[in-house]
């Protein structure tokens, strides 16, 4: 309809936008589920194998230094590659990432149920942590842009931090299920239907993207620095279980893993197409959230693991009672990420959020320093697994001020940075915790304690250092995550966007120009054949 014949009526109002949500896509819905099955896949078999470890030295005849490498051969892999592999999907593609990674981790899950010996079952340890890094490292980035409503985004975030921190509660049950019903080979086994099943789903559900392509640079050196630092960090960490802090063993790979860890950083700086770009770093937000997650993740291993141990050692449960008397804490932290994260972080905000679940962990983690050698569970340890319930508020807070500043080019390495803190800080949290209440409970037994009072003083250790680290991650947020900070990372993310407009012109340029010099050869071809 032309100006000239447009009736002259008052122009109708614009309809206000309504407040409340769309629902969520079917595509939408089952990428989600994708994602989160493949995040508890990669957490289950870092916990699955725990309650199994003892059937499976007896089987193939590990010794016991050989043993813990069915644990950190895993460990290592993951941790050490989760940064590579979230700049790898930035450049090839997440999705083809995320479908490589599955299929990887899906095809070593066979090799290790089928082990017929020590060597064996290891490497294909390490090759199941290549593969659940390659699809972990991703899952962040795809989830932040697919899910640009925050509502919708608190949601799924609040399903991803489900995964992990209810998934090694998860994992202790259905290990200590699966190895006295079958067998030890089928906490492996279990692994390739829904494999296989999240790989048909995938294809389907996850948009294609194409990536900014290995022509904007692979830092090769960068790459083996980093990941080199990383593996040889978890390893000297692991180690001090056995060799301690200030052994020269420790001490002295300790210095290399500095060495390379600052030479990485200084390559970053200096390299054409850095590996990791540091403008990541300049956000304060990015930056505190990777440190609380780090020390939070790091105090729950007290959780995790040393309450399953003064289950066992202490109270007398066997494996798969222990996993049932923890089920709860995964109910609270599934029934709270599921169902009110998302809404409690849409109304007053991540960061309150995230206070208010540090002070519930914390609070949980005190409740067991009072632990006695003869608890009765209701009143003892259940309300410990309600009160662990605030890692369904903190988590899923924490995710989402991770990712905050991640642009669409930088989604996969700002996922694989936040992945690769929260290993890190398992990996620490394990080493520290365990060392210190191993101390303690050898100079209670010099001193003329019996084993149970002695475990229990050394497990009293460790909750009380979780809660010191839960602590200091409360003052770190607090502190870092300030809400003034906010204007000034959007700044610089300004600045940064500025930056990055002018390599992508440069990077439309090139391709105008290598288009226009195969229409000159087309052109030429076809004056010669007229």
């Amino acid at each position: 309809m032309s100006e000239a014949t447009r009736p002259l009526t008052a122009p109708t109002p614009p309809t206000p936008p309504t407040p409340s949500t769309p629902p969520m896509s079917g595509t939408r819905r089952l990428a989600l589920a994708v994602i989160a099955t493949s995040a508890l896949m990669a957490v289950l078999d870092g916990s699955i194998v725990t309650v199994a470890m003892p059937t499976i030295q007896a089987d193939l005849g590990f010794s016991p230094a050989g043993l813990s490498w069915v644990m950190n051969g895993y460990l290592l892999a993951f941790g050490g590659l989760l940064l590579l592999a979230g700049r790898l999907g930035d450049l090839i593609g997440r999705k083809r990432m995320f479908l490589a990674g599955t299929a990887v981790f899906t095809a070593a899950s066979v090799a290790a149920g089928a082990a017929t010996s020590p060597a064996l079952l290891v490497a294909a340890r390490f090759v199941q942590g290549i593969g659940g890094a390659a699809a972990s490292a991703v899952s962040l980035g795809i989830l932040v842009t697919m899910f640009t409503e925050p509502r919708e985004r608190g949601k799924a975030l609040g399903v991803f931090a489900f995964t992990g921190a209810a998934g090694a509660s998860i994992g202790q049950v259905l290990g200590g299920v699966l190895t006295e019903a079958l067998s030890w080979h089928w906490i492996f086994m279990i692994n390739i239907p829904i494999g296989l099943l999240t790989l048909a789903a995938a294809v389907r559900a996850i948009p294609a993207d194409r990536g900014l392509g290995l022509r904007a640079g692979v830092d090769v050196l960068g790459a083996l620095l980093v990941t080199s630092g990383l593996m040889l960090a978890i390893y000297t960490v692991v180690g001090t279980a056995d060799h301690g802090w200030g052994s020269p063993r420790t001490l002295g790979l300790g210095a290399v893993t500095a060495a390379l860890l600052a030479a990485f950083f200084v390559r970053q700086a200096t390299a054409a197409a850095p590996l990791m770009p540091l403008r990541i770093l300049r956000s304060r937000t990015v930056v505190a959230a990777n440190l609380v997650q780090m020390l939070m993740i790091s105090a729950m291993f007290a959780f995790q693991i040393v309450v399953a141990l003064d289950m066992q050692k202490v109270l007398g449960y066997g494996a798969t009672a222990t996993g049932l008397a923890m089920l709860p804490a995964a109910v609270a932290i599934g029934g709270i990420a599921l169902g009110v994260s998302e809404r409690l972080i849409t109304r007053f905000g991540p960061r309150a959020v995230l206070l208010a679940g540090l002070v519930s962990l914390a609070a949980a983690l005190t409740l067991l320093l009072r632990l006695p050698t003869h608890a009765s569970y209701a009143t003892d340890l259940l309300p410990t697994m309600l009160l662990i319930g605030g890692g369904g508020l903190a988590m899923p807070a924490a995710a989402g001020l991770g990712m905050a500043g991640a642009r669409e080019q930088d989604a996969g390495l700002v996922s694989g940075l936040f992945n690769t803190t929260q290993q890190v800080g398992a990996a620490a949290g394990a080493a520290v915790l365990s060392t210190l209440a191993a101390s303690q409970t050898g100079r209670l037994l010099a001193h003329g304690h019996d084993t149970a009072e002695a475990l229990a003083g050394g497990y009293r250790v460790a909750y009380g250092v979780g809660v010191g680290l839960l602590v200091a991650a409360f003052v770190v947020a607090v502190v870092l995550l300030r809400p003034g900070h906010a204007a000034a990372d959007g700044d610089a993310e300004a600045v940064d966007a500025d930056a990055e407009a002018v390599y992508v012109d440069a990077d439309a340029a090139t391709r105008l120009s290598v288009e226009a010099e195969r229409a000159t050869r087309d052109s030429d071809l076809v004056a010669t054949v007229g």
